[in-house]
């Protein structure tokens, strides 16, 4: 006698034998869209997501990230966002392909930033606000800066409301100082420092090492003039 195994049209499922394994859920790490559309919205997100990772360096809980897939719901790869930065309190740093949220103790991203294009309508950021509103964002920050502009939302009573005024806002979980200078966007650490620019850093650290070799050199003279003179410098640092 032979027996035939039937596919259920509604589940697949074959009568008489054990249902096929379920396929495992993939959640993709790239969304195939360029980091930036041009120069000032690179420079401004990694200014960005270079700060906060300065700021955070010497915190084993928090988890900072730029133009990183989050997945905030699971099962569910095509609900997504990829913000051009966001900051994770209660989530060790390190590498992460993607943020699976309900593999990261189901913690959302508290903190998001958008450094936004010309290519950028305004339907679109309006679509990323309810984003990131429904799915437990508590600060959103939102640059524009080929327009100079800058807005900011918070969440009050389970919804995020626009800050009315963003020069000079202190972010209530970072810390940080915002504000404008002509168009460009400033960021300010708590100790008052500003954001720097991965050319700034540079041009700053190259300053300081000539300003030591400076006083190298200047000590050096100083020892041989003092010798010239009979006097022996390392003895009056004893």
């Amino acid at each position: 006698m032979t027996t035939t195994a039937l596919i259920t049209p509604a589940t697949g499922s074959r009568r008489g034998l054990p249902p096929a394994p379920r396929q495992p859920i993939v959640y993709p790490e790239s969304d195939g869209k360029p980091m930036a559309d041009n120069t000032r919205q690179f420079d401004c997100i990694v200014m960005i997501g270079g700060g906060l990772a300065a700021l955070f360096a010497d915190r084993p809980d928090v988890f900072v990230a730029g133009d990183l897939l989050w997945y905030p719901v699971e099962g569910k790869p095509h609900i997504r966002a990829a913000p051009d930065a966001m900051v994770v309190f209660g989530r060790p740093p390190g590498y992460r392909g993607s943020y699976i949220q309900h593999e990261e103790d189901h913690i959302a991203p508290q903190v998001a930033f958008e450094a936004l294009s010309p290519s950028n309508t305004s339907a679109e950021m309006r679509k990323k606000l309810g984003f990131y509103d429904r799915y437990g964002v508590e600060e959103y920050y939102e640059y524009h800066p080929d327009r100079g502009t800058l807005q900011g939302w918070l969440r009050r009573e389970d919804r995020l409301e626009p800050i009315a005024q963003m020069e000079g806002w202190v972010s209530p979980l970072l810390g940080i100082r915002f504000g404008l200078e002509g168009t460009d966007l400033a960021l300010y650490h708590p100790d008052g420092q500003r954001f720097e620019t991965f050319v700034e850093q540079a041009q700053r650290a190259e300053a300081e090492r000539q300003r030591a070799d400076a006083e190298r050199q200047r000590a050096e003279r100083l020892a041989e003039r003092l010798r010239q003179l009979g006097v022996n410098p390392d003895a009056l640092e004893q």
